[in-house]
């Protein structure tokens, strides 16, 4: 009866609040608006459910009209029409039940449908800073445990709801046969009440530390399955499995108290359920030996007494369900409040084709306020034009090229970016990023085919343009020959092809739809020399003619660019070409000579207190 305890349990962070209040009213009311379009169905729902709880009360009031009007009566010849009707209202339990579940069932998928559409496409309009301070484990909790709730608890409405008539039913039944009567048979109730009082903080302790100990045990298995060639390498499995078995066993003593908790609230309801029947049919004997109380009417006391208890029941079971549903809607809609920096202004009108020039107009951004990572950074990338950026880790580099393609939105006051003068920020994003392909260092393919992932955002483009692609980045070689060439099955993150040949296919990605500028963040840091020598190869033929921004650690993917850019603590601190820059025997030239050695940390002087001194450009 309390499998529910469990369900979900793993799906969410400690800290996040696991019960929420029994009635949330912007919960409720944001519920149904979801609910509203499927108000014809919903309603449907709540009529069968009236259908059935009046069809239940009344079987122990047509009981007693069977005994006291006929058996008692020695009229069995008419009992036949109360035997018809038992066989109609056994018909309509079955049918008013079955309709019930089947249209709450549709509402709440179609809800929860809608509900998983919004919280993906709102997921998708986040901007990087969002998934920069949110936690992937968080927000997947609050897509997969929290949206599992939520179902849990529509189907949940509608059974409470029906738990609630069924007991005011009942109740009313009981005093319509006889008040006083009735009124001793519930004379127990308040005992239930102090029993459920001294249950609930009980209970709500340990199916939290069941929850707890869940997260821990789940978090052992993603940190060592994840690092397993690490624990593997370092022959750690059994120190592990040591430290695993204490986190599982906290969790065993955990679900064993909480399964305690839930098994030892039945038999008190039971007890008191039997107390009830007691009561009743000692005081009911008694009524009827006075004449105030019909045998008929002593049956149906004692029928409504086992259904009195089993809503009771029911709802004891539902409270806590309640709570924790209530609870992850409130951290659901807490998400889609969420608001998005990436949004477009009203007026923003989209980018025509563009030519290519790029220009930073005293740039700074920061990440956390005070701690500037750009710093008052201006610089011009002619159409056409291959401009390399290099510079130690922590330079600013990624986040340069990051604010160029709007995954972060640069604030009004921090200076400006212009893409054929046109300011990015007053431009549809869709219209900006359209026209650009960017490559990353770590390349991430999609479930599908080889061809899926060419043509990823740019389905329309032809076979022709995709094979062009690909021939023109190097990658049309090896993908003939996989087993089913384009058509070839990549699988989860591309776990199939090597890290190079992954590469390859985000660049043919990125060239597919003739990007005016390409972006290329550290894109050959993470590839073997063949594979470099591939790209390198391509990158001639692939830049000309198009604006060319690229961030590298090997100086041969930069040597021969219009202009190399270099940076240091958020700074443009030179500029010119491979021949200017060494010349000028600054940092750049300290860095070709160290073969980027030095490129782990911002340089610091002899000394180590400061940057390395630049010379005036």
């Amino acid at each position: 009866m309390m499998g529910w305890i469990f369900h979900g349990s793993d799906a969410s962070d400690d800290e996040d609040e696991v019960f929420g209040s029994i009635y949330d009213r912007r919960v409720i009311s944001r519920l149904a608006a979801y609910i509203l379009p499927h108000r014809g169905l919903a309603a449907i729902s709540i009529v069968t459910m009236l259908i059935y709880t009046g069809a239940v009360v009344a079987v122990p009031w047509i009981t007693k009209i069977a005994i006291d009007d006929y058996i008692v009566e020695g009229n069995l010849s008419g009992l036949s029409w109360i035997v018809a009707l038992f066989g109609v209202i056994a018909l309509v339990i079955w049918a008013s039940s079955y309709y019930q579940q089947a249209v709450m069932t549709r509402v709440s998928q179609r809800v929860l449908y809608d509900l998983r559409r919004d919280m993906f496409a709102h997921l998708q309009r986040q901007s990087l800073s969002f998934y920069d301070k949110t936690e992937v484990g968080r927000v997947m909790s609050r897509v997969q445990g929290d949206v599992g709730q939520v179902q849990e608890f529509m189907s949940l409405v509608v059974t409470t709801l029906g738990d609630i008539l069924s007991l005011v039913g009942i109740v009313v039944a009981v005093l319509l046969l006889n008040v006083e009567l009735g009124l001793i048979s519930m004379a127990v109730l308040p005992v239930l009440v102090a029993i459920v009082v001294f249950w609930q903080p009980l209970a709500r302790r340990a199916f939290l530390r069941v929850r707890t100990g869940a997260s821990i045990v789940n978090a052992a298995y993603n940190e060592n399955i994840s690092g397993v060639r690490v624990v593997q390498s370092l022959n750690r499995q059994d120190r592990n499995l040591e430290l695993f078995d204490g986190k599982n066993r906290n969790y065993l003593e955990a679900s064993y108290t909480a399964s305690r908790l839930s098994t030892g609230l039945l038999p008190p309801v039971d007890i008191l359920t039997g107390v009830a029947m007691g009561l009743t049919l000692f005081f009911g004997a008694r009524m009827i030996g006075g004449g105030a109380l019909e045998v008929g009417a002593l049956i149906a006391f004692a029928l409504y007494i086992l259904r009195f208890f089993d809503p009771i029941r029911s709802l004891m079971m539902q409270y806590t369900q309640m709570q924790r549903a209530m609870a992850s809607g409130s951290r659901i809609f807490g998400l889609l409040d969420t608001p998005s920096d990436l949004v477009d202004p009203p007026d923003a009108a989209d980018l025509p084709e563009i030519k290519g020039k790029v220009e930073l107009r005293g740039v700074s951004f920061s990440y956390l306020p005070g701690e500037d990572v750009l710093k008052n950074v201006s610089l011009v990338v002619n159409p056409g034009e291959t401009v390399a950026v290099v510079g130690p880790t922590g330079a600013g580099k990624t986040t340069l090229v990051s604010l160029l393609a709007r995954f972060y939105n640069l604030p009004r006051d921090r200076g400006a970016i212009l893409v054929d003068g046109y300011d990015t920020r007053d431009v549809s994003r869709s219209s900006l990023v359209g026209q650009m392909g960017t490559v990353l260092q770590e390349p991430f393919l999609f479930s599908g085919t080889v061809r899926e992932n060419i043509k990823y955002n740019h389905p329309d483009v032809s076979d022709d343009k995709m094979i062009e692609a690909a021939t023109a980045v190097g990658a049309h070689e090896f993908i003939v020959n996989l087993e089913e060439g384009y058509d070839t099955t990549v699988q989860e993150r591309g776990v199939n092809l090597s890290v190079g040949q992954r590469q390859l296919l985000s660049f043919a990605r990125a060239v597919v739809a003739d990007p005016r500028i390409l972006i290329l963040d550290e894109a050959t840091a993470n590839i073997d020399s063949y594979t470099e020598m591939l790209i390198q190869r391509a990158l001639r033929r692939l830049l000309a003619g198009r604006t060319a921004i690229v961030i590298a650690h090997r100086l041969s993917t930069i040597r021969d660019a219009d202009k190399i850019v270099v940076m240091n603590l958020g700074e443009i601190v030179e500029q010119g070409t491979h021949q200017e820059l060494m010349a000028k025997d600054g940092l750049y030239a300290h860095l070709y000579r160290m073969n980027y050695a030095s490129l782990e940390q911002p340089l610091l002087d002899g000394d180590g207190h400061g940057p390395l001194p630049q010379p005036a450009d």
